[in-house]
């Protein structure tokens, strides 16, 4: 195990709620000290963002905020604005979310943080955008999945919008920032000096639009919600049996056939012997394969798809997924020690790190020292001694 392949690198995290402090917490994963500067007496707002609170403590702020030091700072006082700046100083990258031109009012413009330190890398995620005609909006995630179009692909219909059950838009923009400031990092390795880097809420959500976005601006169709199946792909998505749904995935004709030779079917069937038919035979095929699934409980489905080879699932509910051994065995389940709550358990780092130990064998180097989430400037004295050089 080693701390980190950013181990060394000081990162000062000035954002708040999900987005910044999603980036923030994927570079203190990697092994970066992360610094987070929060408002004085309340705090990042998601310390507020509940229920359910555990002994007084948002689960919401715990799910963005592991491997960092909090420190609180009034940055329109004095005291606040200097110690931001030795801070400025002394880091490798900062992290800002506020709305355009907050920061500039606030006497840090983009020329003062790179003449305080010229080789300061700096992020600054918006809503919509730094500039443009909507530039000032505020960012918030639903109106974001809403206005970048992923609402309209979401859902059982084309008139049931629905949001994504997690705030994507915000998670998005948290691990595009993280990729811009590593890219940034490596090119300061060449260059010696910082940059900016920004994205947006529109802009990592119009970033996954994938192959909805060229079905519309290379063939001229526009995507819309159709629930748990597939628009491009059939069979693909979510079907019935006698006791629930599993989920399969025939994405070449090779498994096509696969499928209905252990299902009884004629793979040659009028309207469904390629792919395109069966993507346009829509419902029909759905209840051609459901009335077959309709014989099976769910269990003796997926083992019979996997004695063929065909790719499938279940829906695991997310308390199933962290009981899963699959999921511990990829390290997504860490425990570490809070001051308030004790051992606790959370979500993991979704990276892991290897090297070569021989010709035949790989070591681990994942960082494994994870620290709890701060409780709010609980690293004050330290953060300051360390500007002091004491």
């Amino acid at each position: 195990m080693s701390a980190g392949p950013l181990a060394g690198y000081v990162v000062v995290d000035l954002t708040r709620a999900l987005a910044g402090p999603h980036a923030g917490m994927m570079l203190g994963d990697l092994g970066a000290r992360v610094i987070k500067v929060e408002s004085p007496g309340t705090g990042d707002d998601t310390r507020g963002w509940g229920p359910p609170f555990v002994a007084g403590e948002s689960t919401y702020f715990l799910s963005c905020n592991r491997n960092k030091q909090s420190i609180a700072l009034d940055l329109k006082g004095e005291d606040g604005r200097a110690t931001l700046e030795a801070l400025v100083r002394k880091a490798d990258v900062l992290l800002e979310n506020f709305r355009t031109g907050v920061l500039d009012r606030l006497g840090f413009t983009t020329a003062r943080l790179l003449e305080l330190n010229p080789r300061l890398v700096v992020l600054s995620i918006t809503g919509f955008g730094h500039d443009g005609p909507e530039a000032g909006r505020a960012g918030y995630d639903q109106i974001a999945q809403g206005e970048a179009g992923l609402m309209s692909l979401t859902g059982s219909g084309p008139d049931d919008p629905q949001r994504v059950g997690v705030p994507i838009g915000d998670l998005l923009a948290g691990m595009y920032g993280a990729f811009g400031v590593v890219s940034a990092l490596l090119e300061r390795e060449r260059t010696g000096r910082g940059q900016v880097v920004r994205t947006s809420l529109l802009a990592s959500i119009v970033g996954v639009h994938a192959f909805q976005g060229t079905r519309w601006t290379v063939a001229g169709e526009v995507g819309r919600a159709q629930g748990n199946h597939h628009p491009s792909i059939a069979p693909y998505g979510l079907f019935r049996c006698r006791d629930g749904a599993v989920q399969i995935a025939v994405g070449n004709e090779s498994l096509w056939r696969r499928f209905c030779a252990g299902f009884g079917l004629d793979p040659q069937e009028p309207g469904m012997a390629v792919n395109a038919e069966r993507v346009a035979a829509g419902p029909a095929l759905v209840a051609r394969i459901e009335e077959v699934f309709a014989g099976f409980d769910g269990d003796e489905l997926l083992a019979r798809l996997a004695e063929i080879g065909v790719p499938a699932g279940r829906v695991r509910g997310l308390e199933e997924v962290y009981a899963w051994e699959q999921t511990r065995s990829q390290g997504l389940l860490i425990e570490v020690e809070h001051p308030h709550l004790g051992t606790v358990a959370l979500p993991g780092p979704p990276l892991r790190f290897f090297e070569a130990a021989g010709p035949d064998g790989e070591r681990e180097t994942t960082r494994a020292d994870h620290a709890a989430p701060p409780l709010l400037n609980a690293e004050e004295q330290v953060i300051r001694s360390w500007l002091e050089g004491t």
